[in-house]
């Protein structure tokens, strides 16, 4: 993080650096933002770079449904930066599409931000933090403006909310519930003569057809993301299989280690008493061994008495 002067249109590597820790500052979760906050700003301050330590310092903490889209967009790259293209997509095709395109587009809308609000709870519940219904609904909220509102898309892409993102009532240009922009009765006029209204009808066709281009475009990327969202959830699926497999695993070996700790120390147990035994069975060995030679030498100077006072009786 070394402080040096700033060139308009690139980052130096200072830059880079502090904006880094601010990213990963951003996905740390809320109640443990504060404590982060201070000892990445201690370091940066220890390392001689007070300005960026006073921008790490003024980071302000996120609620817990901003960093669950934080940790969103910083864990699923590809699934997030083709959301922000689906978003840009479908706000092109909303400014001239009819109700009926409106409303099948708004259909894979919703299933499209359902799954990755989904795929957010799952990220915070496995960092340790399951997300209430409230909390969700708001990232479904941040998910919807960040379709609809290009700032709001703006800010989710920079992967540092605060706060949750409210989304505007329908798509730009559109304010009916159905999506069709009202507009005013036009004025009587004059009726045109058959070649303007040639044209008319010529023009008409060719906005007909961008616009039909315009829905299949958007259709077409809508089912795309849709697809991958649930390549996404198979792949997490798997994983939490991968990992519930090797939980049972881990959990039978050491079941199997604990049952062998407890033979080897009822093994080790029986050596003990085995090794006492051996060890009073030896010291009686010794003991009989000195009672038998005494009394073998007993034995023999009782004979050498019988002897001697047999040969004075003669």
């Amino acid at each position: 993080m070394a402080a040096v002067t700033r060139r308009k249109g690139a980052k130096t590597g200072a830059e880079r650096d502090v904006e880094a820790v601010l990213d990963d500052l951003y996905t740390t979760p809320p109640a443990d933002f504060v404590a982060r906050r201070q000892e990445l700003a201690a370091a940066a301050r220890a390392a001689g770079h007070a300005d960026d330590a006073r921008r790490i310092h003024a980071a302000r903490r996120p609620t817990l449904a901003a960093w669950a889209a934080n940790l969103l967009l910083r864990s699923r790259p590809r699934e997030s930066r083709q959301f922000l293209e689906l978003g840009q997509a479908l706000r092109e095709a909303y400014r001239a599409l009819d109700a009926v395109g409106i409303n099948e587009l708004s259909e894979q809308r919703r299933r499209i931000v359902a799954a990755l609000s989904g795929q957010a709870a799952q990220l915070a519940q496995e960092a340790g933090h399951r997300l209430s219904d409230q909390v969700r609904q708001d990232v479904e909220a941040t998910l919807r403006a960040v379709l609809t509102d290009p700032d709001a898309a703006d800010r989710w892409a920079g992967g540092r909310l605060e706060g949750a993102l409210t989304p505007p009532s329908d798509f730009p240009g559109t304010a009916s519930p159905t999506g069709v922009t009202h507009r005013p009765r036009p004025k009587t006029t004059p009726r045109p003569s058959a070649r303007t209204r040639a044209k008319n009808e010529l023009a008409e066709s060719r906005q007909k057809r961008q616009r039909e281009e315009r829905l299949d475009q958007a259709r077409t990327a809508a089912e795309e993301t849709a697809q991958r969202l649930r390549d996404a959830r198979t792949e997490e699926a798997e994983a939490e299989a991968a990992r519930k497999q090797a939980r049972d695993r881990h959990e039978q070996a050491r079941q199997q280690v604990s049952a062998a700790e407890r033979q080897l120390r009822q093994a080790r147990e029986e050596l003990r008493r085995a090794e006492r035994a051996q060890r009073e069975a030896e010291e009686r060995g010794h003991a009989a061994a000195d009672a038998h030679a005494r009394a073998r030498r007993e034995a023999r100077e009782a004979e050498r008495e019988v002897k001697r006072l047999s040969s004075r009786t003669r």
